[in-house]
């Protein structure tokens, strides 16, 4: 058998085995917690935040004027050793936490996504790094609402 075929046995062998994981196993990924909350505050909760820091060694890179709060582009890049994982919050959305990524060692931590904004608001970047938590904030204008 040629290793083209033997490639695309395995990778379907593997694919299909993925399909069949319970629900159960998959949603126990999901924070529901920290994801359904409507306040910071919940959220922090919900992600297990007790106390963070603010750091200058987070970059957030977003627009200062969104012109439609449904697409907002944002850049997170940390620069602290060690960073464990992202989460990016928005505090005057209906329920703030809006992504929360995980890095195994060694991965840049760097993310760049689309948000939906309700308001002008801040944008929060918390970062686990070292079992411990920083945030740094900036402030978007909205001109036009992109969620409710």
């Amino acid at each position: 058998m040629t290793k083209r075929r033997l490639f695309l046995l395995k990778a379907a062998g593997i694919l299909s085995s993925l399909l069949f994981l319970p629900i159960s196993a998959i949603a126990s990924v999901w924070n529901k917690m920290a994801f359904e909350s409507v306040s910071i505050d919940d959220a922090f909760k919900g992600l297990q935040v007790s106390k963070n820091v603010l750091s200058n060694e987070i970059q957030i890179i977003a627009p200062e004027k969104a012109e439609n709060g449904a697409v907002v582009q944002v850049e997170i890049r940390s620069n602290l050793a060690n960073t464990q994982e992202i989460a990016i919050l928005v505090e005057k959305n209906p329920t703030p936490l809006i992504a929360n990524f995980s890095f195994a060692n060694g991965i840049d931590p760097y993310v760049v996504t689309r948000i939906k904004m309700a308001e002008t608001s801040d944008i929060l970047a918390l970062v686990k790094a070292d079992n411990q938590y920083f945030l740094a904030r900036k402030s978007v204008e909205v001109l036009e609402n992109g969620c409710g």
